[in-house]
């Protein structure tokens, strides 16, 4: 059985992958460029020489399926052509300021990604923060310039004085990340479907917009990002209310789960959750509920556990908690999905498992239909999750220049991935009703304005506290900007077992109950105890509340954040005291 939410069992790691294809490449991700018709502040750095993506290319090559090298392209104006390519880059004026679409045509090739430069410099010491491919893996970090580091989605650049973002507007048509080196900066927008060429035909692709904010001297570099991210995402779909509860996979793992122990869990929240019903916790069951092994489908086939989930989920509305259920929509044990199953790649199931293909449509509507079915049941909380592993056979941090292996496609090879990824969250968004959804396992950049909540990094874990260090610490601190602007932030469980010292965990508990983002607690009946329960029900009450999003103080000088300002105090943390 994988592990939830990761690939070796709750171990990290990384690797660029095949870093070869962008040596050389001269990209960048954190220039200070000009920002046109934005801010009318003082900039930090003089703009003069600064790379400035919100206008044409110094450069721009196209790369088709084969490897065959760079297709020559033709400059007139915005405009980049060959005989079977052209690629546009338009300043248009959008809602917030100036911003530059890059759209393509071509009818006859299988184009697999496109590489924008702009020349410049960057000042002495300015240091770049970069996103992931998805969730976060324990390893966002503020670094110096790093030429062949790979930046998805978008950078922040700060020179000492300011802070300025540098990215994509949300819910692009391509998967794209940012480069930074001594000589300017570097876009690549990856339009393959799959491992190969996209065939876009008579199709004009608008693949991304660029959009660039100018910080202000002395600005707050969180109130700088949060305001970047703002600008990137400008419709989030927001809860109503803070999301909290319970999810029960950090003490079983999927393991002696049953409605009995999905009834105990619920029956501890509503001892712990505060008096006040305007905001009620959710209680989510995580995988283990189903018949088939690895979480898959169909979902109407449970486990002898689970005999009525309508049922239960009844008798939880009962207790006064909100029943939330997990899913993994993309993988099936249904014979009939068979001419969907997508081809061996990578670490990708096989055998009696399916891996669905969501670019056809009849594989989309019977993931809608799975996702109706649990809604039916009266479930309020759906988490989706390993969609991505799914489609690319990757997790995040083996993602380098390559998302996933060459060398196969999707059905429909008419669509980029990134545009089949937006169908598939589209599909489960539109099925799942008024239902809360949570991504796991799924891109933010992509997620975002389609669900209510984000898993933002990687799985914490109830038997090691090195690993929740890691990944919850890290992903809170450095995704804090997405919190509220693309969506709200779950930095993942609090486990409370009998292997992390309370210790440890109710630290943990206290920063991600105050920080204003989700907090679901993995709690064991078994070992909650008297001690436990009075910072529990504290907890779990400022959690129900809004908060002003946490501060991470020290973030430009640690991987693991210690001094927070958590509603205008600031807080300091021992991370390690205990371990």
């Amino acid at each position: 059985m994988p592990t939830k939410s990761g690939s070796k069992p709750e171990a990290g790691g990384g690797g660029l992958g095949r870093r070869s294809f962008l040596l050389g490449a001269a990209a960048v991700v954190g220039g200070v460029p000009v920002l046109h018709g934005q801010q009318s502040s003082e900039s930090a750095t003089p703009a003069a020489s600064l790379p400035d993506p919100l206008r044409t290319p110094d450069q721009l090559h196209a790369f088709e399926e084969g490897g065959g090298g760079a297709i020559r392209l033709t400059r007139s104006g915005d405009q980049w052509q060959s005989s079977q390519v052209e690629v546009s880059t338009q300043l248009r004026q959008g809602k917030s300021g100036t911003e530059v679409v890059v759209s393509l045509s071509a009818p006859k090739t299988r184009l697999t990604r496109l590489r924008l430069r702009w020349h410049g410099s960057f000042p002495a010491g300015c240091r770049f923060l970069g996103d992931h491919w998805e969730r976060s893996y324990g390893d966002l970090e503020w670094r110096g310039l790093a030429g062949e580091r790979l930046m998805p989605w978008y950078f922040l650049a700060h020179d000492g004085r300011a802070m300025h973002g540098f990215g994509v507007k949300t819910g692009a048509a391509s998967i794209c990340c940012w480069q930074a080196d001594a000589g300017g900066m570097t876009l690549w927008l990856d339009v393959s479907n799959g491992g190969g060429g996209v065939e876009l035909g008579r199709r004009r692709l608008e693949a991304a917009t660029i959009v660039v904010r100018k910080g202000v001297a002395g600005e707050p570099p969180q109130v700088a990002a949060r305001a970047f991210c703002q600008l990137m995402c400008q419709a989030p779909r927001l809860p109503a209310k803070p999301i909290y509860g319970s999810n029960n996979w950090y003490y079983a793992y999927g393991r002696n789960v049953s409605a009995a122990a999905s009834l105990k869990d619920a029956a501890l929240m509503a001892e712990l959750m505060p008096p006040d019903p305007g905001n009620r916790p959710f209680v989510v069951m995580d995988m283990g509920w189903g018949a088939a092994r690895d979480g898959a489908g169909p979902v109407a086939q449970t486990n002898n556990g689970y005999p009525d989930m309508p049922g239960l989920a009844r008798q939880m509305k009962d207790l006064g908690v909100r029943p939330g259920i997990w899913t993994r929509p993309t993988l099936t044990t249904e014979k009939r999905a068979e001419s969907w199953r997508l081809p061996p790649a990578g670490g990708r199931p096989k055998g009696e498992l399916i891996t669905i293909d969501p670019s056809i449509p009849e594989a989309l509507a019977y993931i809608a239909e799975s996702i109706g079915t649990i809604r039916g049941w009266g479930y309020e909380l759906i988490k989706h999750d390993f969609s991505t592993f799914d489609l690319t056979g990757r997790w995040g941090f083996e993602m380098g220049p390559d998302l996933t292996d060459r060398n196969w496609h999707f059905q429909n090879r008419g669509k980029t991935t990134a545009e089949i990824i937006l169908d598939l969250y589209r599909t489960i968004r539109q099925s799942a009703g008024d239902a809360v959804l949570i991504g796991c396992n799924t891109i933010g950049h992509l997620a975002a304005g389609l669900v209510e909540a984000q898993r933002i990094g990687d799985d914490t874990s109830g038997r090691e506290w090195s690993r929740t260090r890691k990944m919850g610490v890290n992903t809170l601190a450095f995704r804090m900007p997405q919190h509220n602007t693309f969506f709200a932030a779950d930095a993942d469980c609090v486990p409370i077992t009998r292997e992390i010292p309370w210790n440890l965990t109710r630290q943990w508990l206290d920063l991600v109950a105050r920080s204003g983002t989700a907090l679901f607690i993995s709690a064991d009946p078994a070992v909650v105890a008297a001690e436990h329960k009075p910072a529990l029900k504290a907890a779990l009450a400022e959690a129900a509340l809004a908060h002003a999003p946490a501060v991470p103080l020290d973030w430009m000088d640690t991987t693991v954040p210690q001094q927070w300002r958590l509603d205008g105090k600031t807080v300091q943390y021992d991370w390690y005291e205990g371990d």
